[in-house]
């Protein structure tokens, strides 16, 4: 039943499309040639909308001539200011679209599109730039470096923008560990934190460059439960804020927390309530 469902949103998302790009394409006389092309640029109104917009995406992994299909037809959009929950069983492929999601792999097959550029096919060099811009990362390990202050460690993925002076960078960082609460702590090192503020300081350094989305994965799995909460409690204040967050985790408890949950089983979406609710009215308008 769950595999009926996913495929029954994959036609409806393709139903939409579908519409409304025959649509465009009819006010702009389009060539039916023109039509057959992937785009490079979001064409339709939902494509404009989204910031993150995948299509058909598959990764597949080849190991001693086995092929493993991490993920297998991911349709999803994710809007700006939305708090979005990718949960599921281990192995079921989080881990893995959150890795395409941050440009930090590329999936096998499928299109996607971030804050409207076509980002499946770009070269290694170009997605560290798009990725040192659009995204911010938060990770379950922190993965702060011990040899730098906490406040050095808030700035260091902004010493690759030429463009920010180190006045600037200085000014970036403070203001972040002053959004999480961190901001006394600044000349100690990570050593000298607890976990939960070493998972703050690090929300800090992704919010520095003011991404256009935060990736969290399992930001609470080395939190005990009351660290935990705490960490959970700041990404919902920068949410309500205006940060657009997609967070992976197993916990369906702290998947409560964002407004929109995604399971993945199989390397399949099997659930997606909220745009299933979405698609079902775009169809009836």
């Amino acid at each position: 039943m769950r595999e009926r469902k996913t495929d029954l949103s994959a036609l409806a998302l393709a139903k939409v499309e579908n519409r409304r790009l025959t649509t465009t394409q009819t006010h702009t006389h389009t060539s039916t040639s023109t039509q057959m092309n992937l785009p490079e640029t979001p064409t339709t109104p939902e494509q404009q909308a989204s910031l993150i917009h995948l299509r058909d995406v598959t990764k597949v992994f080849l190991t001693d001539e086995v092929e493993t299909h991490a993920l297998d037809g991911i349709y999803l959009d994710i809007y700006p200011g939305e708090y979005v929950a990718i949960a599921g069983p281990s192995g079921c492929g989080k881990s893995t679209l959150l890795s395409i999601l941050g440009l930090l792999d590329s999936p096998s097959g499928g299109r996607y599109l971030l804050n409207g550029r076509q980002v499946e096919s770009l070269s290694f060099a170009e997605r560290a730039r798009i990725r040192n811009r659009e995204i911010g990362f938060i990770f379950q390990s922190f993965n702060l470096i011990g040899d730098l202050t906490v406040l050095e460690n808030v700035e260091l993925p902004l010493t690759y923008r030429s463009e920010v002076s180190g006045t600037e960078r200085k000014r970036r960082a403070i203001e972040s560990l002053e959004r999480v609460g961190m901001q006394h702590r600044q000349k100690h090192f990570p050593n000298q934190l607890s976990g939960g503020q070493q998972q703050r300081v690090a929300v800090a350094r992704a919010l520095a460059g003011s991404p256009s989305v935060l990736l969290a994965d399992e930001p609470t799995g080395n939190l005990d439960s009351k660290n935990g909460d705490a960490v959970m409690e700041l990404l919902a204040d920068l949410h309500k804020g205006g940060a657009t967050i997609c967070m992976v985790t197993h916990d369906s408890r702290f998947a409560g927390y964002a407004e929109r949950a995604i399971h993945l089983f199989d390397g399949k979406v099997v659930e997606d309530k909220e745009r299933e609710r979405q698609l079902e009215e775009e169809l009836r308008a």
